[in-house]
């Protein structure tokens, strides 16, 4: 599949943070011909793994998206819902979800809410119910639901929910299928529940115990208005080395490699600097002794909205360095 189809069929499954069965049911068999191995971990992890004799590189995406949960459900049929992950209320506002199930509902603030200190409790998810008799014959209390806005490509930019991090999940998939033979011993890891704190990375690089880390995720940007500077990478300007975020300060060896890797092999490259937020690397440093870790990020607008914008080229510049990377002389 080409990048945009990809991120279609992987947006088509439902995975939000700890109900990620369906988006790993579907990378598992996108990824099952290129691989020697593919396990599910304790935790729901899609452990995908490419034999090699050399040191162990793990790169890891997540591969679950925020979302809500149902937590109560109203005697009208109105649906209260809990978070998972990082949602805002005034950004999800008017947004149409997707259940599990297949059914479909908008979420809605309540008239009354003063929606510039909107808060989850003043909003609701309306699925069309009459009362609560039929909205439980719909749904049920810890159901979860996902934002159901379209993904289109608009020049070579393309707009989608989840982004963060089904791009990213892509960009891993390319390049698997494009890697033939490696000395490393490769570890594609689709991490489950990145987005309610690290959780899957941090079970994933115990089990693998690799020595090199490679967390792929999206990053913030400085490229549009009135923009605060909480990133430092632009829209089509090439895959973000990462250099620190909240989470991680990669290591030096690692970001020079990476760096070096883009020169020699004429990758469009940029450096990622991210003021808040963290990614699966924040977890895989940290694991046993030590790990050297680094991160290649795609950079992404509007993150956590159901209208992410990335440019398809710097992706693709993303799974070059990636595979650059996995291919490369390690040294232990």
């Amino acid at each position: 599949m080409e990048l945009f189809e990809l991120i279609q069929t992987l947006n088509a499954a439902h995975g939000p943070s700890g109900d990620e069965g369906g988006v790993r049911e579907v990378i598992a068999r996108l990824a099952a011909p290129f691989a020697d191995e593919v396990k599910t971990d304790t935790l729901g992890n899609l452990i995908v793994r490419k034999k090699g004799t050399g040191p162990k590189v793990m790169f890891a995406a997540h591969m679950d998206s925020i979302g809500f949960i149902v937590t109560h459900i109203d005697q009208e049929g109105f649906l209260r819902v809990g978070r998972l992950g990082g949602i805002s209320p005034k950004e999800a506002a008017y947004t149409p979800v997707r259940f599990k199930n297949g059914v479909r509902g908008v979420f809605v603030p309540e008239e009354k809410a003063d929606f510039g200190k909107l808060k989850l409790d003043e909003c609701y998810v309306d699925i069309g119910a009459k009362n609560k008799e039929e909205a439980k014959k719909l749904v049920q209390v810890g159901d979860t639901a996902v934002y159901d806005s379209p993904s289109f490509k608009n020049g070579g930019k393309v707009v989608s929910p989840y982004l963060d991090n089904r791009i990213s999940c892509a960009i891993l998939l390319l390049t698997l299928e494009q890697i033939e033979d490696s000395a490393n011993d490769l570890y594609f890891v689709f991490t489950a529940q990145e987005e309610v704190g690290l959780r899957g990375g941090k079970t994933a690089a115990w089990s693998v115990d690799p020595d090199y880390g490679i967390a792929v995720d999206v990053t913030d940007v400085d490229d549009t208005p009135g923009s605060e500077k909480s990133g430092t990478v632009q829209l089509g300007k090439g895959a973000a080395i990462k250099v620190m975020d909240s989470s991680v300060i990669c290591h030096p060896d690692i970001v020079a490699k990476l760096d070096a890797l883009a020169r020699e092999q004429g990758i469009a490259s940029q450096r990622d600097i991210l003021r808040a937020g963290g990614t699966d690397a924040g977890a895989i440093h940290l694991t046993r002794m030590g790990v050297r870790t680094g991160g290649i990020s795609v950079p992404c607008r509007y993150i956590h909205t159901p209208v992410e914008m990335a440019d398809l080229e710097d992706a693709e510049d993303c799974v070059k360095l990636a595979a650059a990377f996995a291919q490369c002389s390690l040294e232990m």
